[in-house]
Order: structure tokens, then C-alpha cells, then sequence
């Protein structure tokens, strides 16, 4: 009977032993929340130097409004996910995301939206297209972008407009030197330079059915106009003079007309 009781009290202990010993490495390996708040928030921008709105204040703003800003909060009450939904509702966002770190701190990671263009119609409109070519709404914030004026619906801003911004912002000469794009009534492309008092006309942009298809096409007709323009600044307006011209034509192939200043 003592031996029978001394084999159960053993058992006993051992088993209360293992489940201790599991339950201390579960407890090890769980990763805690170290500190009881919120220490630190680390906001990382992607692209925060360039032609995006979005700065960490205003990220810290937009929290705040919400009661979702971590800092000083109980590690347990942040919830990541809702701060990245929030952020997410920012038509300046791209993609957030948010996760806490054992040592008290929320980390949060943005990518914005880049704007290429900004937008002012003959409608009245006023908004901006992204590097993607969609639409983003007015803001209170400034960024240095060429204006597209004149005749362009919202779909032709989406359809082609977006393919024309791209290709002028690739090329930091054009980037710098153009400040407005102006669309006419046929769709006709006019440029307007920062350095030079004139106007150049492209013509219209090719057009195709295919996204792909339109980017191909509007990158070679960009290309290959510019091109030309350069060369026409490089040879012929340096000597000529900046200002001797009204008007650059570069629509025909193989020759540039110009308009002299009356």
C-alpha cells in the first residue's frame, strides 16, 4: 500500500513538474510586450524627400484625430491593423503597415503615392495624377509639379496624360525645364518651358485601345520629340537667342517650324 501510495505521489510530482516545465518555456518563447506602454513610434516614409505630400507629422496627425496615435499607450491596447486600416483611408497612401517589437516600440512603414502632375481644367476641375495614373484629390499640401491645363477629362488624364507626365519626369533636363502642359480642343499637345519665352507644340498623342500599348507608343512620340527640341536648343536657339520665337511646331517629322516674335 506505501509503496503503491509512494509511485503515485511520484507520478505526481513528476507530471506537475513536466506541465511547470512546459508551461515556463511556452511563457519563454511567447513574445512579450517587455514594457507595459508605448516608449517609441518610428514612422518610416518611402520616398519622403521626393514629390510626396505625406511627412511624419502629418502621419502623426492623422492617428491622433483617430485616438489611434501608440505612444504612451498600453503595448496591449495597440492594435497594429487598425492603424494601418486608417492610414490606408488616406487617399495619399499607398500601403501601411505597423508592428510592435518587444522593447516598447510601434513601428510604422508608409508607402505614398507619387504625384506626377497636377491638373486644372477648363471645367473647373483641380486634382493630381499619380506615377499609376490615378487620381488624387487637392490638397493643402505643396509640391513642386508641372500644371496640365486646357481640354482633359478626367479620362483622358487617366488614359493618356499620366503616360505624357511620366515620360517628361523621367528626364531630369525636361523635368526641370517644363512647368505646364496645356491640352487644346483637338488634343493637340502644347509644352511650356521654364527657360525661354515661347510655346512648343508636339501634336496629338498616338493613340491605342491597350494600356500597354498607349504606354509604348506615348514614350516612343515623347522621346523622340524632345529629342528633337533638344537638339533645336542646343544648335539653333543658343545662337539664335532664347526669347527669338513665339512658337515651336515639332508635330511634322524631320522638320521644326517656328514662329518669330512680332
Amino acid at each position: 500500500m506505501k509503496l503503491r501510495l509512494k509511485k503515485i505521489l511520484t507520478f505526481a510530482l513528476c507530471t506537475a513538474l513536466a506541465v511547470y516545465v512546459v508551461l515556463a518555456m511556452i511563457s519563454f518563447n511567447r513574445p512579450k510586450e517587455a514594457y507595459p506602454v508605448c516608449t517609441k513610434v518610428s514612422i518610416n516614409i518611402e520616398d519622403e524627400s521626393t514629390n510626396g505630400f505625406l511627412s511624419a507629422d502629418e502621419i502623426k496627425r492623422i492617428l491622433e484625430r483617430n485616438r489611434l496615435y501608440p505612444f504612451k499607450k498600453r503595448m496591449k491596447d495597440v492594435n497594429p491593423r487598425d492603424i494601418e486600416d486608417k492610414l490606408k483611408d488616406s487617399p495619399f497612401v499607398k500601403e501601411a503597415q505597423c508592428y510592435k517589437t518587444k522593447d516598447g516600440c510601434v513601428n510604422i512603414s508608409i508607402t505614398q503615392r507619387l504625384p506626377i502632375v497636377r491638373v486644372k481644367n477648363m471645367a473647373g476641375e483641380d486634382y493630381y495624377l499619380d506615377d499609376h495614373g490615378g487620381i488624387m484629390p487637392n490638397s493643402t499640401y505643396t509640391s513642386d509639379l508641372i500644371i496640365a491645363t486646357g481640354n482633359i477629362t478626367r479620362w483622358y488624364s487617366r488614359m493618356y496624360l499620366a503616360n505624357l507626365a511620366i515620360e517628361i519626369m523621367k528626364d531630369e533636363f525636361w523635368r526641370n525645364q517644363i512647368v505646364q502642359i496645356n491640352i487644346l480642343p483637338d488634343l493637340g499637345v502644347e509644352l511650356v518651358p521654364r527657360v525661354g519665352d515661347h510655346i512648343v507644340y508636339l501634336g496629338a498623342l498616338p493613340q491605342a485601345k491597350y494600356a500597354s500599348k498607349r504606354r509604348e507608343l506615348t514614350a516612343g512620340f515623347v522621346q523622340t520629340k524632345l529629342g528633337r527640341l533638344k537638339k533645336f536648343y542646343k544648335y539653333g536657339l543658343s545662337k539664335a537667342g532664347w526669347n527669338k520665337y513665339s512658337y515651336i511646331n515639332l508635330e511634322f517629322d524631320n522638320q521644326i517650324i517656328c514662329k518669330k516674335k512680332e
